[in-house]
């Protein structure tokens, strides 16, 4: 599948609004920590390998939660899921997010669960997503 549209393209489009597009309507999580936004960035780097568009945009992170930890750390828990079951990266893409994320300065333990309730349909990804893939719903 050929994107309709790169990042670049939407970010011209939309401009200033371009963050809160990019943003799946389902995602969850701390959002006010300050080391949220590195973690979005970093899984914005970590792609579907079927699918064009980044894992954070395509709705497939459901839940982000950091806890600081007592060394001065923060421990970050993922909980994500799979456009299908039948995946051809389902037992790599945990290792993938963890290490999107792992590297970060800051963070302590990262584990990532992948669950499948609710089931990922297209309506969980960010308006973003479904602009480069031309997917209007």
């Amino acid at each position: 599948m050929q994107p309709v549209a790169d990042e670049q393209m939407v970010r011209n489009a939309f401009g200033d609004d371009y963050d809160e597009l990019a943003i799946p309507p389902k995602t969850s999580g701390s959002t006010d920590h300050p080391l949220y936004p590195a973690i979005i960035k970093g899984l914005r780097e970590v792609y579907d390998p079927e699918i064009p568009v980044n894992i954070f945009e395509l709705g497939l992170i459901y839940d982000i939660t950091i806890m600081d930890a007592e060394d001065g750390t923060s421990d970050v828990d993922v909980k994500m899921t799979l456009t299908s079951p039948g995946c051809p990266v389902a037992q790599e893409m945990p290792g993938m997010v963890q290490s999107a994320i792992f590297p970060l300065t800051g963070v302590g333990q990262v584990d990532v669960e992948i669950i499948w309730e609710p089931t990922w349909d297209p309506s969980f990804m960010a308006e973003t997503a479904k602009l480069q893939l031309n997917m209007f719903t």
